[in-house]
């Protein structure tokens, strides 16, 4: 029997296909069948009814845990953004006091001195603000020797660095703990028929903006 998808033969799409998160949550939703099972296994004895009455209760209790890991993997996200703004701030101040720095730049200071990355904003466009106001910053620090040279200004550089591989190692870890919900979600029966009488849904895991997709595609070197 032949390959049902030949990558030799195709069809082949040479000018390729982007990759997209679809932003949609997908409610869980079991039928009359699951009832019937549940019914079928208290009919067999009261054995059977109450061991998967009490494997019910323990995937209760696992999604109950999963959620809560989720909002410690979200929150350690939030937690490197807000160094990041920490780091803007800190650097603006310095390099304000030796050049007149893009009025964009400082917009975005006072933004984020404003609360622009309190908990509950939007993880994605504090990142997009974030990496426009540094992509504006650092170009003016690497036109003055003496700015470039300064102490505290290279390791504020170095730590956003850090800071950024961080972030994208805590959104790898976010995304692990999404899809095993969403994984866990439609193991049917038990997990599967409590995640449907709990209403939960999927959860949609984290994806790059349009601008950074189109940064990623620029020729760097």
């Amino acid at each position: 029997m032949a390959n049902e998808l030949d990558e030799t033969t195709g069809p082949v799409k040479e000018d390729g296909r982007d990759v997209n998160v679809i932003e949609k949550q997908l409610p869980v939703q079991v039928g009359w069948g699951s009832t019937l099972f549940e019914i079928l296994l208290w009919c067999l004895g009261i054995v059977p009814g109450v061991v998967f009455l009490f494997m019910k209760i323990g995937a209760r209790n696992y999604f109950r845990k999963l959620q809560q890991k989720l909002q410690t993997d979200a929150s350690t996200i939030d937690n490197y953004l807000e160094q990041r703004v920490q780091i803007l701030q800190n650097v603006a101040g310095l390099v304000e006091k030796a050049v007149a720095l893009d009025s964009d730049v400082m917009k975005a200071v006072a933004a984020f001195r404003g609360g622009a990355a309190a908990a509950g904003a939007d993880r994605n466009a504090v990142q997009a603000q974030l990496d426009g106001a540094f992509g504006r910053l650092f170009p003016q620090v690497e036109a003055y020797p003496e700015l470039r040279a300064h102490a505290a200004i290279a390791d504020a550089m170095q730590q956003n660095a850090y800071l950024q591989k961080e972030i994208t190692a805590a959104r790898t870890l976010y995304n692990d703990t999404v899809n095993q919900w969403n994984t866990d979600l439609f193991d049917w029966p038990t997990k599967m028929i409590v995640a449907a009488r709990a209403g939960y849904t999927t959860r949609i895991p984290f994806s790059a903006s349009k601008e950074v997709k189109a940064q990623a595609r620029q020729k760097f070197f």
